[in-house]
């Protein structure tokens, strides 16, 4: 039997490997690159069967919220919870497990990023209704998604697997031994050899227990929180007046920049409280544009592209034109993004670098195209 569950949807990234098509005020969760559909829609269709409308939330910026509850109408305008400055995954997680606790402090919390992407969409539903299962089993442990690696990605966090975890049914679920950020190529290609998991950034565990986890692993973010939770006695993050508003971002400001893993999943993974499911469902957290290229459909010659495009003795091509059609001619490899104020091109091999591009793009003084 499925435990009661809330679903929460990390929208706060800026997503700036996607430069020019992502900016600071439309980050790449809206960007519809995959389907007809945004990133963040897709992903909240994804989990409403499971959580329902009215227990399915979204934690985003300031200044993306009318945007995402603009794009996620089908669920309540109040479940969209505001960070007042943007902060890594732990803090925003530990802010909505404060909201959520005045619901029920009991339920399963599903956290999930909203802008990555799922081709088998039975297969991700199957593996959340394992891991709510076994969250509410585990009552102190945290769960998480490990995706099985085809080749050794080094842009990834890897999840190192320990003694497979008794259960009758379900995806193949493990004891947590530890986690590796982002390794080298050649640690990479031993974690694959050893077994080592992708680590997808999908989370479960009661609301109460991540607030102790939080509590015993970093204190620091908690001792905020409890500040945050008194102020919130007067109020909530989803409906709130000004004055109130900024006594909770004065305290949010002095949390870390600290992500979930570092946190407290590490730390959680030492002390054995911290299990994996083996997820095989078309995984891709579409980190760049060389990995959306590897998503689209392409041609003979390997290109591929959203919107208008032509190719002309090219290979191996990402073009992305949705206004005006981009025509490419004799390049390998090569990116093209065309928007209305900003053009792109650049290697394909190289799009990981885009990050370094918005850093200049902001020292020449050019904040407006970002």
């Amino acid at each position: 039997m499925t435990p009661p569950c809330f679903a929460l949807i990390m929208a706060g990234g800026r997503g700036t490997r996607f430069w020019p098509a992502s900016r600071a005020h439309y980050p790449k969760q809206l960007l519809k690159i995959l389907s007809r559909k945004s990133l963040i829609r897709e992903t909240a269709e994804r989990v409403i069967p499971l959580a329902g409308r009215r227990r399915t939330f979204v934690v985003t910026v300031h200044e993306h919220a009318r945007a995402v509850r603009r794009e996620l109408g089908f669920i309540p305008k109040s479940n969209c919870i505001t960070e007042p400055v943007g902060r890594n995954t732990a803090p925003c997680i530990g802010l909505a497990a404060l909201e959520l606790a005045t619901l029920d402090s009991n339920a399963v919390m599903i956290v999930l990023p909203a802008d990555h992407w799922i081709s088998d969409v039975r297969a991700f539903r199957e593996t959340l209704k394992a891991g709510l299962a076994i969250a509410g089993q585990h009552r102190d442990a945290a769960v998480t998604i490990g995706i099985r690696p085809n080749y050794p990605e080094t842009g990834y966090g890897y999840i190192i697997r320990g003694k497979p975890l008794r259960q009758s049914e379900g995806p193949a679920a493990f004891h947590v031994r530890g986690f590796k950020e982002k390794p080298p190529a050649a640690e990479a290609a031993r974690l694959v050899r050893s077994g080592s998991l992708w680590n997808s950034g999908i989370f479960f565990w009661r609301v109460e227990t991540i607030l102790s986890l939080l509590e015993e692993f970093s204190p620091r973010i908690f001792r905020s929180l409890e500040k945050i939770a008194d102020i919130m006695r007067r109020m909530n993050l989803r409906r709130s007046n000004a004055s109130l508003r900024a006594a909770v971002a004065r305290q949010y400001g002095k949390l870390p920049n600290l992500s979930v893993d570092h946190a407290v999943m590490e730390k959680a993974a030492a002390t054995g409280r911290v299990l994996t499911l083996e997820g095989n469902f078309g995984w891709s957290d579409v980190g760049s544009w060389a990995a959306l290229h590897q998503l689209l459909p392409r041609n003979a010659e390997g290109n591929a592209g959203v919107g208008k495009w032509l190719t002309l003795d090219a290979c191996d091509c990402l073009i992305y034109s949705p206004a005006r059609l981009a025509v490419v001619l004799g390049l390998r490899q090569a990116v093209v993004i065309d928007t209305p104020d900003a053009l792109l091109v650049g290697d394909l091999k190289r799009s990981q670098d885009l990050r370094a591009v918005v850093a200049q793009l902001e020292r020449e003084g050019y904040n407006h195209l970002l």
